[in-house]
């Protein structure tokens, strides 16, 4: 079913590349964001719509053929699609702002984290009796349903600090679903929808994902991790995604507290190699390699083998 979810994935998105050109749905490009970037002003956004449809076209046919995995492959998908629809009302509200000229550009953080943060609590709700483990000895199903939204919110805005350059976040995420794909199909779809995906996203990229597909894409990975993995393993196979959310929090707290300087030239961080010179190919390619360092450290741990060293 990957390849299927592929190819589904690769003719919605390129249908969805055609449909944007023709109405004018563009990304505009921040003029304090790097310099390079301006060039890809007009480029389609919302890419995440026509690979989140294809992902769930593809898991109803296998609900329907009884290979759609259970109640926790339910949740995960679940999950991904409320994530992802607060990420479409950002989307949409970006491509109007700019069709229109006006209006509202998208949602607040305050607009936003009480919808993660509902979503996530009704996913932890669920999914903490099917959990593998119970991780705060002490504090029982309650512990671990804090645990589990706090996982859940920081995931999906990690992963969508984790955007921002040509197949960055989609490369990223193919590499930490890696250890999960032997157990959760939805997870394999993803990986599926994400090469479709990849092939138009590729540099230079003919579309964007937006963040109804890195929202999505945040909350099936974090869930993953929690329902069929080790929830303290995400952060290692994950790290990118950690660093960049964290880089946000460090440059405004530094910012702030230092009355106007900052810490990194810019973020999230690879907008900062980006401004030390590095090309954004290299970029995302070392980027890559980190994740893959992470998450084969991951696997190996999962899988009990010896010690990597």
């Amino acid at each position: 079913m990957l390849i299927v979810s592929a190819l589904v994935s690769w003719f919605l998105v390129g249908l969805f590349i055609t449909f944007s050109k023709r109405y004018g749905w563009g990304q505009p490009i921040r003029q304090e964001g790097p310099q390079s970037h301006l060039k890809k002003e007009g480029t389609p956004t919302a890419g995440g719509i026509p690979f989140v449809i294809a992902l769930l076209l593809v898991w109803l046919v296998l609900l329907l053929t009884g290979h759609g995995g259970g109640r926790s492959e339910t949740l995960l998908m679940l999950v991904g699609l409320g994530m992802g629809a607060i990420g479409l009302v950002d989307d949409v509200l970006k491509i109007r702002s700019r069709m229109v000229g006006g209006g509202k550009k998208e949602l607040l953080a305050r607009e936003k984290f009480p919808a993660q943060f509902l979503v996530g609590l009704v996913f932890a709700i669920f999914a903490a009796p099917l959990a593998p483990h119970v991780w705060l000895p002490g504090w029982g199903l309650y512990g671990d349903i804090a645990l589990y939204t706090f996982v859940m919110v920081g995931a999906v805005n990690a992963f969508n600090f984790t955007d921002g350059l040509d197949s960055l976040l989609g490369g990223v995420s193919i590499i930490v679903l890696l250890p999960i794909l032997g157990v959760s199909p939805v997870s394999v779809l993803l990986v599926g929808v994400l090469l479709g995906f990849l092939w138009f996203n590729a540099h230079p990229a003919r579309v964007f994902m937006g963040d109804m597909g890195s929202h999505a894409i945040g909350g099936i990975v974090a869930g993953a991790f929690i329902l069929h993995a080790d929830v303290w393993m995400l952060p290692i196979a994950a790290i990118i995604p950690v660093v960049a959310v964290l880089s946000v929090v460090l440059q405004v707290l530094y910012f702030r507290r230092t009355g106007g300087k900052r810490l990194f030239r810019m973020s999230p961080i690879q907008h900062h190699f980006e401004e030390l010179g590095w090309p954004e190919t290299h970029v995302t390619l070392r980027f890559w390699l980190v994740t893959a360092l992470g998450t084969a450290i991951v696997w190996g741990i999962l899988r009990g083998l010896p010690a990597l060293s």
